[in-house]
């Protein structure tokens, strides 16, 4: 594979979204548009994209000769990508620094470091050249991986969970019995700030990711308890945990384990809660929607719903999204936008497909993939479009924003590198 420039074709044209009553939800576009939403934007300036030598950066596409899959990963001057291989490439050129020999089922970039997994092994490579610092054999499949400060945890088939030392490979710890009913990426335990959340026992459990020392545990109950869905656990920089049990959502401090609230709503939850900072009045809560796509307002002092309004039925494991006072989220095949205050609807797009992973929202913008093989970037005020890419293939995982380009994989086996604000249209770095 050779990365491949793309554009300045033409502007992609803005799908056709007429104002008045959607049918299916009841939703209203607002009032005014374009100029309305021009009004509202905030006033954001993006910053300059990555820039070769050259000083003219240009949108790019790498083909790999396999599928390409999950989300990317940017870390510096590189985007990681997995495959059968893992691909480090630069994001100014496109060009492939390194691949590895082998497959990567599972995946994590850390303090230089890339950790992944084959499956019956765990190896390490240097992030900067993917010379092999460490691999060894595990007991059992690894089905998911993580890593933070020095520490790798992997969670494998038939209830493992181990811990090991980033620079060499020396087990830390291991347990069994733990997230035996779900063994998926989305239901693996959760790595956060030097704590381990382990889901064992009809318990839940914070371990020191060192040590493995329980901190506390929790009796959250079985999976029937759970409405047979994986518990889903959202660590959050207010000092607590947020975690969604089947119908209930629970406030656990994140030291003494001391449940703060609790809340029921009528439906189970699929995905883990989301939560933004700051007091109620400017957008802060804990946001998660229903697997019937109601979503939530959930007040982190106290665990009342502020507000709560349906969209349309959701199976994604993925958050919602709050950003700049606004909650984003993909259900069936359109993206919903509300107000975070108040629950208001803002917007909401059709797209020609089940919209896959999260959008990403940056600069005034929000980018998202859907099963119609497109990438589409959307004012974030407004839902106006702003420019969409047809690829040959749904796109995979979630996209990338950073520093102004956006990066998504596509199951036409390419990786796509895009100018954020104009898509394949060329702009001279500043």
């Amino acid at each position: 594979g050779s990365p491949v420039p793309i554009g300045p074709g033409p502007r992609a044209a803005a799908a056709a979204v007429l104002p008045g009553v959607d049918s299916a939800t009841g939703w209203v576009r607002p009032p005014g548009g374009a100029a309305a939403s021009r009004s509202a934007a905030p006033a954001t300036v993006p910053r300059p994209g990555p820039a070769p030598d050259s000083g003219r950066w240009r949108p790019w596409r790498f083909r790999m000769s396999n599928e390409v899959w999950g989300t990317p990963t940017v870390a510096g001057d590189l985007l990681y990508v997995t495959s059968f291989e893992v691909h480090a490439l630069d994001v100014g050129s496109g060009r492939r620094q390194f691949k590895t020999r082998d497959v990567a089922w599972s995946m994590a970039v850390a303090d230089g470091r890339i950790h992944a997994s084959d499956g019956p092994s765990l190896y390490t490579l240097d992030a900067t050249d993917g010379v092999e610092r460490w691999r060894l054999a595990t007991d059992a499949w690894v089905y998911a991986l993580r890593a933070e400060r020095g520490t790798v945890v992997t969670a494998t088939r038939g209830g493992g969970v181990q811990a090991w030392e980033a620079s060499s490979g020396q087990k830390l710890w291991e347990l069994t019995g733990a997230q035996t009913d779900f063994e998926t990426v989305e239901a693996a335990p959760v790595l956060a700030d030097g704590t381990v959340y382990v889901w064992q026992d009809a318990r839940l459990k914070a371990l020191d990711a060192r040590s493995g020392r329980e901190a506390w545990s929790y009796p959250i109950g079985d999976a029937a308890s759970c409405g047979n869905v994986p518990v889903r656990i959202t660590p959050a920089p207010d000092g607590n945990v947020y975690v969604a049990a089947g119908t209930r959502v629970l406030s656990v401090d994140r030291a003494s384990g001391r449940v703060r609230w609790h809340f029921e709503a009528p439906a189970v939850f699929m995905a883990p809660p989301a939560f933004a900072p700051g007091p109620a009045v400017t957008g802060g809560g804990v946001y998660l929607a229903d697997y019937l796509g109601t979503v939530y307002a959930l007040d982190a002092a106290t665990g009342t719903d502020r507000w709560r309004i349906a969209t349309e039925p959701r199976t994604s494991a993925e958050p919602v999204i709050v950003a700049n006072g606004s909650v984003h989220l993909g259900a069936g095949s359109a993206l919903y936008t509300l107000d975070a205050v108040t629950g208001t609807p803002k917007w909401r797009f059709a797209a020609g497909g089940e919209i896959t992973g999260s959008p990403a929202v940056a600069d005034g913008r929000v980018h998202f993939g859907s099963a119609d093989s497109c990438l589409y970037t959307l004012d974030a005020a407004g839902g106006q479009l702003r420019w969409k890419l047809a690829t040959g293939g749904e796109i995979t995982g979630s996209p990338v924003a950073e520093a102004g380009v956006v990066y998504a994989c596509s199951k036409d086996r390419c990786v796509y590198a895009l100018d954020a604000a104009k898509g394949t249209g060329t702009r001279t770095s500043s």
